[in-house]
This record gives structure tokens, C-alpha cells and sequence, in this order.
């Protein structure tokens, strides 16, 4: 049974930014002491640090939503998850996509050292922004030159990590298929059907700058039952269960072409490729006849939660018994505030997630300048 958004988000919400507030704190804390000294030492705490943050939204999915997430891909593929640096390529189908990347990070134990290339504006998010940037998450500047940098800067990352692309550059919905599908039809591409066309200028950049270092590209595929509608993070609070299927296809970076032009054109078979298995799985509600890969579900963000849950409760009640806060007016006021201040929080990461809030894609500009979407 669903539950009232309005009945958890105060008290999920009051757990999750007094908690993410404090892990900021000693994020901030190591980040001036110890990462002038050795970065590698500072990586390696904040990766500890961070996950105490990100296992409490592992936790909403595995055992408040009571989502699961099935895998497919071979067992070679499942042995080295979690064991080499690996660019993650994935279609950007619903509003939680990156949720469940962090799923298949936590099992695979990177979860703390799953990057991703975001926009800048990510980073201002309060709690969860500025723990990604204190985890060396890559916002964008939208200018290629000042971001290769940024990108060689994972060279001296000592412990494997996933970084994730959505070279889409948009979350799926209707309308930007109908605008990349014009777009196609215009050009003589093959008209996608399930993908976006895909913008291969970051991927290039990635694959130019990382090739050295970083061994695989793990092909990500992810797909819900059409006869069901998408997961959104409000459905997760809400507590509604969901099934998410992904399929995992490892490459070899070598494999990938030396030149740009080469490069870009693999990203885009790739994604006819996506585009095909997609529309069979339409049809046939599975990636293949196999059975998927059991990832289980660790207790380990249970008991994150539940510790959580304990140490702010405890303080919290201390904290109204020395301050009296709610004996006066005045307090009940000021505490009421900061209720009304975490719910706005909430609502500004949930609003964030969305789809129709994502970027739109400005289908005269297509025609205008072919490499807003080719991006060669």
C-alpha cells in the first residue's frame, strides 16, 4: 500500500540532512587537513565517509520501497565489477537511473568511488551535491577544454572506480524521442525508438584522456516493464515497489578506435545496438532466456540507518531538554521553520530528479548545428 509523501518526508527528510549535514562536516573537515598531505589517504577516508551518506538511499530502495534491481550479464563481467576503474555508459531512462547505478556500485563495493560527469549546477545541491564534490565528481563547465583537465585528474585515483556518462545528455521522455527521431529522419540516421541519439563529444573526450588508465567500458542497458509506470524517487518515499532490469555488457578500452571521428561513431552503434535490445525487451519483457545474476541485499544500509536513526534521536531529545526550545512561543516557531526548511529541501531534491525538469532538447538548434547532438 502507498503511503502519504507529506508522512515521510519530514522525518526521512530530518534523518537524511541532519546526517548528510554532519558527513559534510567531516568531509570538509578531512578535505582541509589531510588531503594536502596525500590525497590517496583523504580519497580513501571520504570514500568511507560518504557511503555512512549514500547507503541511507540504498536503504530507501532495498528495504523501504522493497525495489529490486535484477542483473544480467555473464559471470566474468560480475567477477571484475568493483575490481578496475571502468567508464560506465548507460541510457538515461527514468529519474533514478543513477539510483540504480549506485545499487550495482554498492554491491560491486565501489560504491563510494562511483563518479559521475554531471552538470555544475549538481554540486550547489544541498547535502548530496556537496558530498559529491568533496568525492571528485566531474561538473561540467560545458567547455570541453577546461573539463579534459579534470578528467586526467582521476589518473592518480589508487582504489577502482566507476565513472558513469549518459551521453544522451537528457533523461528519455516522448517528446525528445519525437525530436530525435526528426532529427535522424533528417539526416538518414536510423531512427531511434527507445534511445535518445547520443552526444559523443564528452564520451570521445573521456575515452582520449582515460584510455591509459582505465581498462573497460561497461555497456550499461536499463529497462522497466512498459506495463508499468517509471520509478521516480516520490514513488520510492511513497514505498511503492519496483522491478528494474539491467543488462551489463564489459569492453575492452583497447577495442575502441584510435581517432575522434572513430570513437564517435562506436558510441553511436552502440546506442542502435541499446536501441535494439530495448525494443525486444518491449516485447519480450526480459533481456535474454538466462536468469539474472542474484545481487542480493545487504543489511549493511539497514544498519546505517538504524545507527542514524539512534545517535540523532538521542540528540535531538537532548538538544530540547537543554535548550527548552519548545517552552516558548518563540521556539515552537523557530522549530516549526526549520521543519518547513527541510521539507523545501526535500522537494528541491526530489523536483531535481524529475524528467520534466531536465534539459530539453532544442529541435531547431539540431538542424542548425549538427553537432549538438553528433558532437564530433
Amino acid at each position: 500500500m502507498a503511503i502519504p509523501a507529506v508522512l515521510v518526508i519530514v522525518p526521512l527528510g530530518l534523518l537524511f540532512i541532519l546526517s548528510g549535514l554532519i558527513v559534510n562536516i567531516i568531509q570538509a573537515f578531512i578535505f582541509v587537513l589531510v588531503r594536502p598531505i596525500s590525497k590517496c589517504l583523504f580519497r580513501r577516508i571520504n570514500k568511507v565517509v560518504a557511503e555512512l551518506l549514500w547507503l541511507e538511499l540504498i536503504w530507501l530502495i532495498d528495504w523501504w520501497a522493497e525495489a529490486k534491481v535484477e542483473v544480467f550479464t555473464d559471470q566474468a563481467t560480475f567477477q571484475l565489477m568493483g575490481k578496475e576503474h571502468a567508464l560506465v555508459l548507460c541510457n538515461h531512462r527514468s529519474d533514478i537511473d543513477w539510483l540504480v547505478g549506485w545499487v550495482l556500485a554498492q554491491r560491486a563495493g565501489c560504491l563510494g568511488s562511483a563518479l559521475a560527469i554531471m552538470k555544475k549546477e549538481a554540486k550547489f545541491l544541498p547535502v548530496i551535491g556537496w558530498s559529491m564534490w568533496f568525492s571528485d565528481y566531474i561538473f561540467l563547465e560545458r567547455s570541453w577544454a577546461k573539463d579534459e583537465n579534470t578528467l586526467e585528474s582521476l589518473m592518480d585515483f589508487s582504489m577502482p572506480f566507476w565513472l558513469a556518462l549518459f551521453v544522451e545528455g537528457t533523461r528519455f521522455t516522448q517528446q525528445k524521442l519525437l525530436a530525435s527521431q526528426e532529427y535522424a529522419a533528417s539526416r538518414g540516421l536510423p531512427i531511434p525508438k527507445n534511445v535518445l541519439i547520443p552526444r559523443t563529444k564528452g564520451f570521445v573526450s573521456a575515452v582520449s584522456h582515460m584510455r591509459s588508465f582505465v581498462p573497460a567500458i561497461y555497456d550499461c542497458t536499463v529497462a522497466t516493464s512498459p506495463k508499468d509506470r517509471p520509478p521516480t524517487l516520490l514513488r520510492i518515499f511513497r514505498g511503492q515497489s519496483f522491478v528494474v532490469k539491467v543488462q551489463v555488457k564489459r569492453h575492452e578500452m583497447q577495442e575502441l578506435p584510435e581517432t575522434a571521428d572513430g570513437i564517435s561513431q562506436w558510441c553511436k552503434d552502440l546506442f542502435v545496438t541499446k536501441d535494439t535490445l530495448l525494443e525486444k525487451y518491449m516485447t519480450k519483457d526480459s533481456f535474454s532466456e538466462k536468469q539474472p545474476i542474484d545481487i542480493g541485499r545487504p543489511k549493511k544500509s539497514l544498519l546505517v540507518v538504524l545507527c542514524w536513526s539512534c545517535i540523532l534521536a538521542y540528540g535531538i531529545v537532548k538538544f530540547f531538554q537543554w535548550s527548552a526550545l519548545l517552552s516558548s512561543w518563540e521556539g515552537i516557531a523557530l522549530s516549526a521553520a526549520l521543519l518547513i526548511l527541510i521539507i523545501l529541501v526535500m522537494q528541491l531534491l526530489v523536483h531535481s530528479s524529475e524528467s520534466t525538469r531536465s534539459t530539453p532538447i532544442n529541435v531547431s538548434s539540431q538542424y542548425n548545428a549538427k553537432e549538438r547532438l553528433l558532437q564530433k
